[in-house]
């Protein structure tokens, strides 16, 4: 595989970064985003695959919602203080529970056990008023065999825009047991987050006048703006599992593992009567406030036997999944109180359930001691019901309502192969050949969204051919990568958003090709450089698009090869580390990202401008009596004060009011902006 690998020393030096996609914004082909800068609502991109089509698990366990296939990151903060090691795997990635990796995995794997007691405490200040914090301890392996390990961090922070503001915490704690042939351990991981809404973002013209502009909340009283204090994203989750391992022999062992997640919450909106996004039954007729709110259980579990011979491996497993949600929307205030009695506080909940079974078969084997093949085959199994009211409210010429009823049921079949080759040339150098498909289904957004446009998502397969070249000595590395992804029917983001999730369309043909670069000198004792550079052309082809010039009433058709959106051509980052002493370092980290689409056409005034970022780290660590020591931490991030803006949405609008009859066609942009030079301070005790 296509892999970058994390150890436990990497993801502490990142835990400055308050979420792991950024943490992870180095990384080969890697681009991060938020809707407030890296703190609350985070994104991370891998070769212009979105967050949803990257397949994230916990120590085998998935972590991607099996409705939306997404993860909130801030809905379980610091996972990369929970971590031992995190793996990226760029392409198709190995077989695991959970929507298939249309692009990438990431794979982590909590804290293990240590030989002895320790402990830490970290203390963190930052610009908006940042507060972070957290503590971690650990028994170590006791002679019983027995060993306990608990981690509790917080965040807080006002945040760089308007009225916005987190609440975030987490908890982590497990019991391992380690006897002579088995290992047993239980875990409980819990997140809990209150975070302002940020995801509307705001025309040009807003942030110009006001960079910390944010629309949520915003209502007129009597002709003076007003703002809704309460305009808030508030979730929590829990997860319990348990893992076993145990070895039969020497060469077999069995593993398993399952996992309970509870997870709940709302987000909270305050509503005009005539917004776009009120679709509340009260649209037209009064100012609301609702909670759209769920409940969700989901159930994972896996086993599997293991065979580990002296030319030959193999691993059969079966992971299941199973989801059961409810999506319920409740009006909490109504401004005319007149029609609070004839009109539903609720207006719509649907419940989905949602059972995901993939059965896998793995092998390698050693021809010889430097040249190996690799066999990945996954049979995948999903079956999907959505069903109850929606949350769609169709207003007539009238103003009567209708709400709509919505059942989906769908069953999908999905068999993913994986083939590969490793050759190593000689002790420093290797190189490799991977192929592998995989296909996946739609999520309830873009399913709910296609319904109520009379229309039909399809599931998405790929074909990923990966070749790479590595060469390793004492001072220096390089590793070369070239990818092809080819899609049938991807699926891709069409501009618009709902809620903060960018929706997507079907694309009947379209690739990505690239090549990934990376190297490290080590130039002495005291400088060292690294850096990555992704070369790329992400396509979508014979693209049938609309456009035209604002105002016009006429709109013209085009077939074109276009641009897939949210997709740059160039990625790169470089850090320069000094280590002027054993315990001081300094490193200046770059990040370029090049000219990308907000959609799928191509259109220069849906472009998002490149930006080059810079970063400084520096830290100092003082030792203490014993093992214990004193870390000092400083961060600055976006040190050139570079004013750049990312995607919220793009839409064409087709303006009807103005005058009546006659249709006036509009291009609009929503930017999300971020923040300029920033800061973060650390102190950490370790004893």
């Amino acid at each position: 595989m296509t892999t970058s690998t994390l150890d436990r020393q990497e993801l502490d030096d990142a835990r400055s970064e308050m979420s792991i996609p950024y943490m992870l914004e180095t990384q080969p082909s890697v681009v991060s985003s938020g809707e407030n800068g890296a703190i609350g609502g985070t994104y991370i991109r891998i070769r212009g695959v979105e967050p949803n089509r990257i397949n994230v698990n916990l120590n085998g366990i998935t972590l991607n919602d099996p409705e939306s296939q997404q993860v909130f990151w801030y809905n379980i903060p610091n996972l990369g203080g929970m971590s031992q090691s995190l793996q990226i795997q760029r392409g198709v990635g190995a077989s695991t529970g959970g929507s298939s990796a249309m692009g990438a995995a990431i794979n982590m794997q909590t804290l293990n056990a240590r030989n002895s007691a320790y402990g830490e405490a970290d203390l963190g200040f930052g610009s908006w008023n940042t507060r972070q914090y957290g503590i971690s301890a650990g028994s170590g392996i006791l002679k019983n065999g027995l060993s306990f390990d608990f981690a509790y961090s917080g965040l807080t922070s006002d945040g760089f825009v308007r009225s916005w503001g987190t609440d975030q915490q987490s908890f982590f704690g497990s019991m391992s047991w380690y006897g002579k042939r088995t290992l047993i351990k239980l875990l409980t991981i819990i997140g809990n987050q209150k975070t302002g809404i940020a995801w509307n973002g705001a025309d040009a013209a807003q942030l110009d006048a006001d960079p910390t502009y944010n629309s949520a909340g915003e209502y007129d009283m009597d002709g003076d703006t007003m703002y809704y204090d309460n305009e808030t994203d508030n979730y929590w989750q829990r997860h319990y599992q348990l893992y076993v391992s145990h070895l039969l022999t020497d060469k077999w062992s069995l593993k398993g593992a399952f996992d309970f997640m509870h997870g709940g919450g709302y987000y909270e909106q305050y509503m005009t009567a005539w917004s776009d996004y009120n679709n509340s039954p009260y649209y037209g007729l009064s100012d609301v406030v609702f909670r759209k709110q769920m409940d969700n259980y989901t159930y994972t579990g896996n086993a599997a036997v293991n065979y580990n011979g002296d030319k030959l491996t193999f691993s059969l497993g079966d992971n299941f999944i199973f989801y059961d949600g409810d999506q319920f929307g409740r009006v909490i205030w109504v401004r005319d109180t007149s029609l609070h009695a004839s009109l539903p506080n609720e207006w719509y909940n649907n419940q989905s359930a949602k059972l995901d079974n993939s059965v896998y078969a793995k092998s390698t084997y050693d021809f010889n001691e430097n040249l190996n093949a690799y066999a990945d085959l996954q049979l995948r199994m999903v079956s999907h019901r959505i069903h109850g009211n929606s949350d769609d409210v169709l207003v007539s010429p009238a103003y009567g309502l209708y709400i709509g009823d919505f059942d989906f049921t769908n069953n999908y079949l999905f068999f993913n192969p994986k083939l590969g080759v490793n050759y190593r040339i000689d002790d420093h150098q290797r190189t490799y050949f991977v192929a592998g498909i995989n296909s996946r289904e739609p999520v309830r957004f873009d399913i709910m969204s296609a319904y109520a446009n009379n229309d039909t998502i399809k599931p998405e397969t790929m074909l990923d051919i990966e070749l790479g070249y590595q060469i390793a000595h004492s001072r220096w590395a390089l590793n070369a990568n070239l990818y092809a992804m080819l899609y049938h029917d991807q699926m891709t983001p069409n501009g618009d958003v709902l809620t903060g999730y960018a929706l997507m369309e079907n694309v009947d043909k379209s690739y990505r090709i690239g090549i990934e670069l990376e190297g490290g000198y080590q130039f002495c004792r005291w400088f060292r450089m690294d850096a990555n550079l992704t070369l790329s052309q992400n396509k979508v082809l014979d693209n049938t698009y609309s456009d035209f010039t604002d105002g016009d009433m006429a709109v013209q058709t085009y077939t074109a090869t276009t641009d897939l959106a949210l997709s740059p051509s160039v990625v790169g980052a470089a850090i320069a580390t000094f280590s002027p002493c054993k315990d001081a370092k300094l490193q200046l980290i770059g990040k370029y990202v090049g000219k990308q689409y907000a959609d799928n056409t191509s259109r220069e005034c849906y472009a998002i401008d490149p930006y080059f970022l810079l970063n400084a780290k520096a830290s100092y660590t003082w030792h203490l009596k014993g093992t214990n020591e004193i870390e000092a931490q400083l961060v600055v991030n976006n040190a050139l004060n570079h004013n750049y803006r990312l995607n919220a949405w793009a839409s064409d609008w087709g303006d009807t009011y103005t005058t009546p009859g006659t249709t006036y066609f509009y291009h609009l942009r929503g930017y999300l902006q971020q923040p300029g030079i920033n800061f973060m301070g650390r102190i950490i005790y370790r004893f």
